[in-house]
């Protein structure tokens, strides 16, 4: 028989240094983002930093196919709600464009600044605004912290407008965070400010699917196991309460390069993304 018990919660939820090289990122997505950033704007299809919300992060940048697009795919980015913003992953739009996707991706205002259950409503008036501006099926896409943003909108409790909820095709939560109460355990809530009314709240492994929710779990073999927990977890209670789920295991990838497969057309992590 074996025990299984966490004692480290930080360790736990430590990616880079339990990655070898794993001082490269973030810095590695910054050169290749920028890249194809300003190739699509040349092609003039790519809107960069246009507001929806009032807020200094509220921007968004929408890289366009080179036809009628046929849906739109929203990247949320990850960073433990506290880092980062939408510059970092612009190349990860490749995949979907190829396919005649719309790519949006988001900035959200960072904690402690606001709480987690402001950036959800965020995300879903982001969601919301470019969501207009493009007919067809939407498909949600969010790593880490942002995989808990997406999964907050196929919730039941999603602040989405029913006439956008009803869009939804697919939601895909990479290395996702689902139940937010061991980040109470950590020192970075310390900046994030959760407490227990909100960790049940804003969890959506703690919360019912919406209405015909279709989500998959995306985690790397090499990740710390508390991610991969955390994308099992997910798909484990939303199976039980009627949703479509799917849960993946990608080899040999750990909690950074398992993004990678966005930019690639082909790569098996875009065409689940798009399928369906």
């Amino acid at each position: 028989m074996i025990h299984r018990q966490i004692s480290d919660w930080d360790d736990a939820y430590a990616n880079g240094p339990n990655i070898a090289g794993g001082d490269r990122w973030p810095h590695a997505w910054v050169e290749p983002a920028k890249i194809y950033r300003e190739t699509l704007l040349a092609a003039g299809r790519a809107k960069l930093d246009q507001a929806y919300g009032n807020g200094a992060r509220n921007r968004y940048d929408l890289f366009l196919p080179g036809a009628t697009p046929k849906g739109l795919v929203v990247f949320v980015h990850g960073g433990f709600w506290l880092r980062l913003d939408k510059s970092f992953w612009s190349h990860l739009s490749a995949g979907p464009l190829a396919h005649g996707y719309a790519v949006a991706m988001l900035s959200y205002s960072l904690c402690p600044q606001i709480r987690i259950a402001g950036i959800v409503k965020e995300i879903a008036a982001a969601i919301s605004i470019v969501a207009d501006m493009i007919d067809g099926p939407l498909l949600l896409v969010g790593h880490s912290a942002g995989g808990h943003l997406i999964s907050r909108m196929v919730s039941a409790t999603s602040p989405l407008p029913v006439r956008l909820a009803v869009r939804i095709r697919h939601a895909v939560s990479i290395s996702g965070i689902h139940d937010l109460r061991p980040i109470l355990c950590t020192a970075m809530n310390d900046h994030l400010h959760i407490d227990e009314a909100e960790a049940l709240a804003e969890s959506p492994a703690l919360l019912r699917p919406m209405e015909n929710a279709r989500i998959t779990c995306w985690v790397g073999g090499g990740e710390r196991a508390e991610f991969v927990r955390q994308s099992e977890l997910l798909a484990n209670i939303w199976t039980g309460l009627g949703a479509a789920t799917a849960t993946v295991v990608e080899p040999d990838r750990h909690h950074f390069n398992i993004i990678d497969g966005l930019a690639d057309p082909a790569h098996e992590l875009t065409t689940t993304l798009l399928s369906g």
